[in-house]
């Protein structure tokens, strides 16, 4: 069960007296909360029959009888329990669970983590035919720029692959954020209906030439210099380069091109499928494959392991974000 499929649900009047939604990717619980609390009810009916809680000062008992409640001049009535991971005796729930209200909307925000399925509360949202669990998990890293173009696409906007990427790549694993650095493109980009690099980087703050991606490609083609002339735009511009993102982007690149070397005779479609990335792209991989054999890359993991570590200080005293940047792609390139 997907966050549009509830919702395409909700929006032809099709209920499940419980929802119950957890995880670690809060962007579509709050999709599904803000729609429940705005739209499922008229704004007449809502005065009436909306009842919102928080779990970190909601009694169990004060939320159960909220939904034992019938509804006031409706046929339904809309109970939210938000933050509910902070909520005390969240078990005592499962009873309601067990016997919910036909005429009461149930939707229960868990974020963070999920509720252990091997106890009574767990094992009720499981198998009961009347709550629909949904269970939301982080996007991969790879998967954040397909993502990010379906946002744009449904603003009704193109975007070229490398404006995509350096999107991405300099926000992260942030689906609310990358969200509204998009708007905050459109608002911008007045009648033009495609994103460019130029727009990403003015409106963005994103520098084409000093980036996570530019140093993924130049890290790619071994080009020592254009590796030190982006590090130390870092160094002085910290937000631009965090080693936290830059080191997880080289990882993946190098990752895909071990798979890479593993294909003999493989023609530019077939290589972007296997490794799953956008066509566009896949020249870059090709030629990187050509620089990096097989035990190139596996040098590389390994390199990008040790200094992963070094980060959080194993086996280092100190050395500055930049320092093990410059040592790293130096021992790359040796």
């Amino acid at each position: 069960m997907s966050a549009e499929k509830v919702l395409r649900e909700w929006k032809i009047n099709a209920f499940k007296p419980v929802y119950w939604l957890e995880g670690d990717e809060p962007y579509f619980i709050d999709i599904l909360v803000d729609y429940a609390e705005k739209k499922i009810l008229t704004e007449a009916e809502a005065s009436f029959n909306l009842t919102v809680f928080y779990g970190k000062d909601a009694d169990w008992a004060e939320v159960v009888n909220a939904c034992r409640r019938y509804p006031m001049f409706a046929e339904k009535q809309v109970v939210i329990l938000k933050e509910a991971q902070h909520m005390r005796d969240i078990e005592k729930l499962e009873g309601y669970i067990d016997r919910p209200l036909a005429s009461t909307i149930f939707v229960v925000s868990h974020k963070e983590k999920k509720v252990d399925g091997r106890k009574g509360l767990g094992k009720k949202l499981k198998d009961s035919k009347l709550v629909e669990l949904f269970t939301t998990k982080k996007l991969y890293d790879n998967q954040l720029p397909e993502w990010a173009g379906q946002i744009v696409k449904e603003m009704g906007l193109t975007i070229g692959p490398k404006a995509l990427h350096m999107l991405v790549d300099h926000i992260g694993n942030d689906l609310n954020r990358i969200e509204n650095e998009i708007e905050k493109l459109t608002l911008n980009l007045g009648s033009k209906k495609t994103i460019t690099e130029d727009d990403v980087e003015k409106y963005i703050g994103v520098s084409k030439e000093f980036n996570v991606f530019e140093l993924q490609a130049a890290v790619a083609q071994k080009d020592l210099a254009r590796c030190i002339r982006i590090i130390q735009y870092f160094e002085s511009n910290p937000k631009a380069g965090p080693i936290q993102l830059i080191l997880p982007a080289i990882y993946n690149f190098f990752s895909k091109l071990y798979i890479l070397n593993s294909m003999q005779g493989v023609d530019e479609r077939s290589a972007a499928a296997a490794i799953g990335v956008n066509p566009y792209f896949v020249k870059d991989y090709m030629a990187a494959a050509r620089k990096y054999d097989y035990a190139g890359v596996e040098k590389v993991l390994l390199l990008l392991h040790e200094y992963n570590l070094r980060t959080v200080g194993v086996h280092d005293g100190g050395t500055s974000d930049a320092g093990l940047l410059k040592e790293m792609v130096v021992k790359i390139m040796c």
